[in-house]
């Protein structure tokens, strides 16, 4: 009985000190503070982890700390999907926001050629984010003490850190995802604080607040910077080159604190060892902070500096110096774990002492990272003077768009590059000028573009935290080459603008446009929704001198809801909007089919329904959005799980099951709802984990190749090593297409890269047109993948189709729409939409 008194009064007083803590709990107290810097709770109405601050209050804050204080300047960089300011606040003393021009471009002359700047009186810069994943806020909710203790704090120790440095403060990476979290976590708080693990609070609705507002895991977005927020920090980014980046997270409750470096055996090759060095170096000081205040910690495990595309880690391949802090998440305000009662202020206590610790290294160390930046981009260009290629040439000469939303990537990087003199012809590829560019590797960061092309199948290591292969033009599936020379190098781009479609001439006959180009789909949704006729060929054939391809799209003339003007009028906006070529012809006689022939497939107008909520993964139901809503600006109907049931699905021709957890994705009347409406004339497109479900619920026969791997003199502290090696965590694999088929309309070449992140391998059917798509005997371009699976793969098939009565049933085992940047694989799922029933 004295034990459980005990207990119940130790809960107690916890819940009290989560309840109660005042600010001078995160604050160090060597420093006196400003009367006339407001603090926190004076604008949000809160003190600091009493409640979970709302992204709305947090920019209020910082409006009013920044209008206080001649320390702080504060900026809008744009605004999320959502319409939330994107802030960044620049924090150094008043004499250098007066300088603060010149402060930059001093600081940007280190990474210059032929640069021999002083670095003994140069300020060190420092970029600070906070949570990236919306549903780990303390550090969001620890840039507010932060900020304060930044505009606030006087004496000579901090106006002595403040000359020397200028601090680049992100308070919140991810608007959306904390203004979704802190709602749940508010409306969920009881008044006296419930620690049990089972408590709703710690429990969010899918699909949580860790993504923004299409789902997206913004901290895999760094180097593919395909979303507003990646935009806005990229921007920032190249505009400062700051020193040292860190990226404040959270991680499960019963872990502790860790600080990078991470596991020194998963580090990206290309990462200088010295970055390393300075970085364990900067750890020091964490942990010395954290040992004042009594929190435990780890580092050198579990995570890695693999992927560039992680804050943590892209720094590293620009001469910065990035670093991981993951804290213990309360995910709520007070949670048991296995290291006590965690409460809220806690969590942000370690992220707000971190913070400190972190500037107190920069300002240490200042001279010695300055002086590694300045080497870093010295070194850099000796490597690109010495590269025996010169150059790299990438283009589609059938897709100018796609191949420009590459470039796009580069010109956010900086990275320069030229349009084509000519076109040209490379190891039995053809370029075409406009369809391509070249990239010159002699230039500030070769490293930079050698990480976005480079191909690596060997590793030191068989574990990743995140994927193992990125390669950018097999993403885009554009083909690209070594040169030797700059010799086929036109103009460099400097003004780089979004590409225009066109329409040549206005016909009385029919309009044709090839299906190659990235945006046809856009185009052919807006034809489709306008009530206008379309139809498809299912042959090649030649007309006025022109070639077109399978899958080309023909629009005739008469018979439409239009007259011939106003359809011209109509086609020639669409083209220009979609950034596609049409033409005009005044015949339907062709070398090949003709335009009256049975060969050309009319094509429907498509509704399309995608399955979302309990049991699904909302990442590849995000990018499904994504693509539906931001590309192609198609209409697409979520559809909850848990109302699924009570859905008429007449109403749709397609739906989409994204990838879920486990086998379970739906019942069995969910399963036999969906057959029934699959008999009557619909698609059904099903991804990744959902072959598992198709094939328990009957709904598509499948047959596997299954892996019998059994460990052998593995001891049991290898465990995990030994199952972690068979994890496919994300590579490329190459595809053999049948272009006849029309799952492949659209391109060019018989080869196609596949982004790969299961081990689900799928058995080819007999004949072999029934197998259009099929992994080659040597698959793997980029990546890891085990020995074991590396056979699994060989000759598999990562997509099939099969007819369910009037309807169809379609399988990608694969994810055609990764990360948003895949653009190679996207026009799938629309060859599956809009051609399903040729199938």
């Amino acid at each position: 009985m004295k034990q459980l008194s005990f207990l119940w009064l130790a809960f107690l007083g916890f819940s009290l000190s989560a309840q109660n803590v005042k600010l001078d709990y995160y604050l160090p107290d060597d420093v006196t503070y400003n009367p006339n810097v407001p603090k926190p709770s004076e604008v949000i109405g809160h003190e600091v982890g009493e409640w979970h601050v709302t992204h709305d209050k947090l920019v209020y804050y910082m409006q009013k700390l920044a209008a206080s204080s001649d320390r702080i300047t504060i900026e809008d960089r744009g605004k999320t999907y959502e319409g939330r300011p994107i802030l960044l606040l620049t924090i150094t003393t008043p004499e250098n926001h007066q300088n603060i021009k010149s402060i930059q471009e001093q600081h940007l002359a280190l990474s210059e050629a032929g640069s021999s700047s002083n670095t003994s009186d140069m300020p060190i810069v420092v970029y600070q984010g906070f949570s990236i994943h919306g549903n780990e806020p303390s550090g969001a909710n620890a840039s507010l003490a932060y900020a304060y203790y930044l505009a606030a704090a006087q004496g000579q120790k901090i106006d002595e850190l403040l000359e020397n440095m200028v601090i680049l403060l992100d308070p919140s990476f991810n608007p959306d995802g904390l203004q979704r979290f802190a709602y749940w976590a508010n409306t969920n708080r009881s008044q006296n604080l419930n620690p049990d693990s089972n408590e709703r609070e710690y429990h969010e609705v899918w699909p949580g607040g860790r993504t923004n507002h299409y789902w997206f895991d913004m901290n895999r977005d760094w180097l593919p910077v395909q979303l507003p927020e990646s935009r806005a920090r990229i921007t920032t980014f190249h505009k400062w080159l700051p020193n040292i980046l860190t990226d404040h997270h959270e991680m499960g409750t019963n872990s502790s604190f860790f600080f990078q470096p991470g596991e020194p055996s998963r580090v990206n090759p290309l990462t200088p060892q010295v970055n390393q060095e300075l970085t364990r170096e900067i750890a020091t000081y964490h942990a010395k902070a954290l040992d004042k205040i009594g929190s435990l910690y780890y580092s050198e495990e579990n995570f890695d500096d693999y992927y560039y595309g992680k804050g943590s880690t892209f720094p590293d391949v620009n001469g910065s110096i990035g670093i991981l802090f993951e804290q213990a998440s309360s995910r709520g305000h007070i949670q048991e774990s296995e290291n006590g009662i965690l409460t809220f202020p806690f969590t942000i206590r370690n992220q707000f002492t971190t913070a400190l610790s972190t500037i107190e290294a920069a300002k240490n160390m200042r001279a010695k990272i300055l002086d590694y930046q300045q080497k870093f981009y010295a070194d850099m260009r000796a490597e690109g003077a010495r590269n025996k290629s010169k150059a790299i040439i990438f283009g589609d000469s059938k897709d100018a768009t796609k191949t420009w939303h590459l470039a796009e990537i580069l010109n956010r990087h900086k990275i320069k590059f030229h349009e084509l003199a000519s076109d040209v012809s490379i190891s039995g590829k053809t370029f075409k000028k406009g369809y391509g560019y070249i990239v010159p590797l002699n230039q500030k960061n070769p490293r930079l573009i050698n990480t976005m092309f480079e191909k690596r199948t060997t590793f030191k290591d068989s574990l990743f935290y995140d994927v193992s292969a990125w390669t950018f033009p097999l993403a885009f599936n554009l083909d690209y080459a070594n040169l030797s020379s700059m010799s086929n190098a036109g103009p460099q781009v400097t003004n780089f603008q979004p590409r225009e479609g066109s329409l040549d001439k206005k016909s009385n006959y029919a309009y044709l446009f090839e299906w190659h180009e990235y945006f046809t789909p856009k185009a052919l949704n807006k034809i489709l929704q306008k009530g206008l006729r379309a139809k498809t060929a299912k042959s090649p054939f030649t007309l006025e001198g022109k070639k077109y391809d399978y899958g080309t799209i023909m629009v005739p003339v008469q018979n439409q809801t239009l007259d011939s003007g106003q359809l011209y009028n109509f086609l020639n906006q669409i083209a220009k909007e979609s950034g596609i070529h049409i033409s005009g012809v005044s015949t339907g006689l062709t070398q090949g089919i003709d335009l009256g022939s049975n060969d050309f497939d009319p094509i429907k107008k498509q509704k399309v329904a995608i399955l979302v909520g309990d049991g699904i993964r909302s990442y590849d139901a995000g990018e499904i959005w994504h693509l539906f809503d931001t590309r192609y600006e198609m209409k697409i109907t979520k559809l909850d799980t848990d109302y699924f049931k009570s859905v008429d699905l007449d109403k749709y021709t397609d739906l989409i099951l994204p990838s879920g957890w486990g086998n379970n994705i739906l019942d069995k009347k969910g399963a036999e709802k969906i057959k029934d409406w699959v008999k009557k004339g619909g698609t059904v497109i099903g991804y990744r984990t959902v072959a598992n479900w198709f094939k328990t619920s009957e709904l598509m026969p499948l047959e596997l190749k299954v892996d019998t791997l059994v460990a052998k003199n593995i001891a049991f502290d290898q465990k995990s090593s030994f199952s972690g090696a068979q994890v496919t965590g994300g590579a490329i694999f190459e595809a053999n297409l049948d272009r006849s088929h029309p799952i492949n309309y659209g391109y060019k070449n018989d080869k196609l890269a596949f982004f790969r992140n299961t081990n689900i391998y799928l058995k080819p059917e007999k004949n072999s047109y029934d197998n259009p798509i099929q992994y080659t005997g040597n698959p793997l371009l980029s990546g890891y993948i085990s020995e074991e699976n590396s056979e699994l793969i060989k000759n598999s098939v990562p997509f099939k189709v099969s007819r369910m009565g009037k309807g169809r049933v379609i399988l990608f085992t694969d994810n055609t729409n990764f990360r948003a940047f895949w653009y190679g694989t996207n026009k799938l799922l629309m060859n599956a939409i809009f051609f399903g029933q040729m199938m």
